[in-house]
């Protein structure tokens, strides 16, 4: 059991869902990414997620790819990524997961970076470019460990679903729609069914993400997940406020 496991019994436990905030570290600065943590969790994040910039972000729409070449642009470096966590970690107990792709990891050295995911307190990592049959690639030297392999399941998979699922651990990453991360104003209409199978298949909670932006989609989809994971809004909000830390924060506690 990790940070991730306790937050989510405890929302079972006070019949809430969780609401998983997403950043890009670097944006606009290593600094200010510390600082973000500490204004989502004041503003009633129960989970953040980190994203850790990439020069190709298959996954990644247009304000979150913008996000990652300003990182750049400021000097980001992967490195850059545990010193944030380690920062937050002196003040916080907050569960943090982790969005990388494989490419960045192979380029770190896959041993290397886990180990620093260990020696930064990291809960959790999501690789959205590694498919489940490459899982073992990684997933060996993270079960060794206390950090959780996160699973993106996509609409494109139901039949997967339970081989997708099976050694779940943390949360499963719900892929609202098709297509690359960003505000949508309508999803998938398979949605519902879509989430009811993964529920059916594992009990590790269900999140949902790719499109929330709105307290309503965050209602409609605590309906039926255990929580929502909002991004491309967040990042938006933060670059349109110049970092603004109190409407950064009024947006995400009107998600709630």
């Amino acid at each position: 059991m990790n940070r991730i496991d306790e937050r989510f019994k405890k929302l079972k436990e006070e019949n809430k869902k969780a609401l998983i905030p997403y950043i890009c570290c670097g944006d606009p600065s290593v600094e200010d990414s510390e600082k973000l943590v500490y204004a989502l969790e004041e503003a009633g994040a129960d989970i953040i997620e980190l994203g850790i910039p990439y020069s190709d972000p298959l996954a990644d729409g247009p304000v979150i790819q913008a996000a990652g070449l300003r990182a750049f642009a400021g000097g980001f470096r992967l490195e850059d990524t545990f010193k944030i966590v380690k920062n937050v970690r002196k003040n916080s107990q907050i569960p943090l997961v982790i969005m990388v792709y494989y490419s960045s990891i192979i380029g770190f050295g896959k041993e290397k970076f886990v180990e620093l995911c260990v020696d930064a307190d990291i809960d959790g990592l999501i690789v959205p470019d590694l498919p489940y049959e490459e899982y073992d690639e990684l997933k060996p030297l993270l079960d060794e460990t206390n950090v959780y392999m996160i699973p993106l399941v996509a609409l494109t998979s139901e039949e997967r679903i339970p081989m997708l699922v099976k050694e779940s651990k943390g949360f499963v990453y719900c892929v609202s729609s098709l297509g690359v991360t960003g505000v949508r104003k309508e999803f998938d209409t398979r949605i519902d069914s879509f989430v009811a199978k993964v529920k059916e298949a594992t009990d590790t909670p269900a999140c949902i993400g790719f499109g929330i932006s709105t307290k309503a989609d965050v209602e409609r989809f605590d309906k039926i997940a255990d929580g929502c994971i909002v991004g491309s809004a967040i990042v938006r909000k933060i670059f349109d406020s110049k970092m603004n830390i109190d409407e950064i924060k009024a947006f995400v506690s009107s998600l709630k």
